[in-house]
C-alpha cells in the first residue's frame, strides 16, 4: 500500500505537504472563525522553508526531504551531547572517559572521589596495568613533590612534578588564563604560556610562567616575523618567567603550522603576540632562527644567556628518529645541552587540527618518552637534562606510569581544563564553548567565574598530588624519582602478566658511544644516519663540509 501511495505522491514530501495543508486549514479557520493567526504563520514559515529546500543546491538531503530533512541536522548537532550523557559507558574514552572527567570534577570541587563496590575496569583485559604494593609501606611527609630544573644555571627552578601544559591565550579565554594562573600561584606550580606568548592576563596573579617560544616568535619578534633578541630579553628577565621553552612541535599536530584569522586578532592578542590588529597571524611550520641541530643548540644557549641564566629547553613530539639523534649528536659535539626536554605525545590535545594530524602523525608519549630517555642515557647526558612529558595525564597513576617510563615531571592541559569546568563538548574551534573556557566571546566568558575556578584548579592539583603520595607510600617508595618500570605490571594475555621493565627497551649509561652493535635496532639503524650538522639523513658516503653542510656522495 505504501509503495502505491509513494508512487502517486512521494512520502518523503509528506511532511512538506502536511505543512501546506496546515496553512490552508489555518487560513480557512482565520477567515471563518477569526482565529488561527499563529498556526497560519508557523505553517507558512515551514512552507517557505520547504520551497527553499527544494530550490537550494547545496544539500541533497534537503532537496529530497524538504522541511523534515532539517531534523537530521538538528540531531547531528546534539549527537555528541546525547552520546556523552545517555550512551557512552563510564570507561569509554572519547577522548576522555566519563570516569576520568568525574575524577577531575570531584577533586576540583573538593568532593569525595572514592569509588564504592570495587573497580569498574576489567582486570583480565589485555593491557590492564597496576603498580605493585609493598608489605612495608613508607611514610612521606609532604605531597609537594619537586625537582630542580637547571641546577647549574644562574637561576635554577624548583618545579612541581605536575604542571599546566602549554595552552595559549587566544585558544583559551581571558578568564580561563586568569583562573589557571591564580590556581598555579596558590599551589606553587608552573603555568606554560603556550606559543601565544605572555598576555596581560598571565601577569595579574603572578603565578610561575614557562614562556614557550614557537616558530612565530610571538612576544619576541621583529615586524618581519624574525626573532628579536631585544624584545625577548626584555620579557624573559621578568621574575615571573621561570623557564624558557623552545617549541619545535606539538603532539596534536606536529609538523603543522597554523594561522589565526585576521578577524580573531584582537587588540589583546595583538599586544601579547606583537602582531598587528586585524591581520592574519601566522605560525610557520619550522623555525627561521636555525636550520641545523648545532644552530638549534646555539640558539638555546643564546636564549639562556639573554634570559639571565634561566633554565632553557625545548618541547617536541618525536618524529623521524634520526632528527632526534642529530640533536643529541649536536649536544655531544658542542657541549651545549638544554636544561630540559618536554616530550609531547601524539595523543595531546589542541583547539583545532586536521584529522589526519590528530590521528596519524607523531609518536605517542610512551614511545617518544622511552626513546628520549634511553637516548640520553646511552649518550651519557641523562643526568644533565630533566625530562618532562605530556599526553592524557589525568590521575596519580598516570603520573606514576610516566615516571616509570623515564619522566621527571608531567604536564597536563585538558585535565586542568576539566578543573575549569570543561565538559568535553569539543566545540573549542568554533568559539562557542558552553563553559567559557575556549572562547573569546566576552559574554560566554562570563560563565567562568575566576575566583571559584582558580580554587578548583588548585584543589585538583593538590588532591592529585595527595593521591600520588598515597600511591607511592603503598608501593614502599619515598619520591617520584624512585619509580621505575620494575614497579608497573602489565597484562599481555589472559594467563600472563609481565613487569613493564621486561617489555620496554633499556639502554645502559654511555652504551650508544661504546657498544652500538648490541643496542636496540632503532639505534643500530638510525644512529649512524644522524649528523650534528643536519636534520637530513646522512648516507654512508656523505661528508660534512667545513661550513657544516652535508655534502652528498658523488
Amino acid at each position: 500500500m505504501f509503495q502505491k501511495l509513494d508512487a502517486l505522491f512521494p512520502l518523503r514530501f509528506a511532511f512538506f505537504g502536511l505543512c501546506a495543508l496546515g496553512a490552508l486549514l489555518a487560513l480557512f479557520s482565520l477567515i471563518a472563525f477569526g482565529v488561527g493567526w499563529i498556526a497560519l504563520l508557523v505553517c507558512l514559515a515551514l512552507v517557505g522553508l520547504g520551497i527553499n529546500d527544494l530550490r537550494q543546491t547545496k544539500s541533497s538531503i534537503l532537496r529530497n526531504y524538504p522541511v523534515i530533512g532539517h531534523l537530521r541536522f538538528m540531531l547531528e548537532f546534539i549527537r555528541p551531547e546525547m552520546r556523552q550523557y545517555f550512551i557512552e559507558s563510564d570507561a569509554e574514552a572519547a577522548p576522555f572517559s566519563r570516569s576520568q572527567r568525574s575524577l577531575v570534577y570531584q577533586r576540583a570541587k573538593g568532593e569525595l572521589d572514592n569509588r564504592p563496590f570495587g573497580t569498574q575496569l576489567d582486570v583480565t583485559e589485555l593491557g590492564y596495568e597496576w603498580i605493585n604494593h609493598s608489605v612495608q609501606p613508607t611514610h612521606i611527609a609532604s605531597h609537594d613533590f619537586r625537582i630542580i630544573i637547571g641546577p647549574n644555571t644562574a637561576q635554577p627552578y624548583s618545579a612541581s612534578i605536575f604542571n599546566i601544559s602549554a595552552m595559549s591565550f587566544g585558544s583559551l579565554s581571558a578568564n580561563a588564563i586568569l583562573a589557571l594562573n591564580k590556581g598555579a600561584q596558590k599551589g606553587g606550580f608552573a603555568h606554560d604560556t603556550g606559543e601565544g606568548s605572555i598576555s596581560q592576563h598571565h601577569r595579574v596573579h603572578g603565578g610561575d610562567l614557562i614562556w614557550e617560544i614557537g616558530s612565530g616568535y610571538f612576544g619576541c619578534r621583529n615586524e618581519d616575523g624574525s626573532f628579536s633578541a631585544e624584545r625577548f630579553a626584555a620579557t624573559a628577565c621578568d621574575p615571573q618567567v621561570k623557564m624558557i621553552e623552545l617549541k619545535l612541535s606539538q603532539g596534536a599536530k606536529p609538523g603543522h603550522g597554523g594561522i589565526l584569522p585576521a578577524s580573531k586578532v584582537t587588540a589583546e592578542i595583538s599586544a601579547a603576540r606583537g602582531v598587528p590588529v586585524g591581520v592574519d597571524c601566522i605560525s610557520p611550520s619550522s623555525h627561521s632562527a636555525f636550520s641545523t641541530p648545532i644552530e638549534m643548540l646555539q640558539f638555546i644557549a643564546r636564549l639562556r644567556e639573554l634570559s639571565g641564566g634561566k633554565p632553557t629547553g625545548f618541547k617536541f613530539c618525536i618524529g623521524h628518529p634520526w632528527e632526534w639523534f642529530a640533536m643529541v649528536k649536536a649536544m655531544l659535539a658542542t657541549g651545549i645541552t638544554p636544561d630540559f626536554i618536554v616530550v609531547d605525545g601524539a595523543e595531546g590535545g589542541t583547539g583545532a587540527a586536521p584529522l589526519e594530524f590528530t590521528d596519524h602523525v607523531g609518536a605517542p608519549v610512551q614511545e617518544g618518552l622511552l626513546l628520549v630517555h634511553n637516548t640520553l642515557l646511552g649518550a651519557g647526558l641523562r643526568d644533565r637534562i630533566s625530562v618532562g612529558c605530556a599526553g592524557k595525564v589525568i590521575s596519580a597513576f598516570d603520573i606514576t606510569r610516566m615516571m616509570a617510563l623515564g619522566a621527571d615531571w608531567c604536564n597536563s592541559g585538558r585535565a586542568f581544563m576539566f578543573a575549569l569546568g570543561c565538559i568535553q563538548a569539543q566545540t573549542c574551534h568554533t568559539g562557542n564553548c558552553p563553559t567559557g573556557v575556549t572562547t573569546q566571546d566576552p559574554v560566554r566568558q562570563q560563565a567562568l567565574v575566576v575566583p571559584d575556578k582558580a580554587e578548583r584548579v588548585w584543589r585538583f592539583h593538590q588532591s592529585t598530588l595527595k593521591a600520588l603520595k598515597e600511591l607511592l607510600e603503598a608501593a614502599g617508595l619515598k619520591h617520584t624519582n624512585d619509580v621505575t618500570a620494575h614497579h608497573i605490571v602489565r597484562r599481555i594475555d589472559d594467563t600472563e602478566v609481565r613487569l613493564l621493565s621486561n617489555l620496554i627497551m633499556h639502554v645502559k649509561e654511555g652504551s650508544l658511544l661504546t657498544d652500538l652493535e648490541n643496542q636496540h635496532r632503532v639505534f643500530k639503524q638510525y644512529w649512524p644516519l644522524a649528523s650534528a650538522h643536519s636534520f637530513a639523513v646522512m648516507k654512508p658516503d656523505d661528508k660534512v663540509s667545513s661550513t657544516g653542510e652535508t655534502v652528498p656522495a658523488a
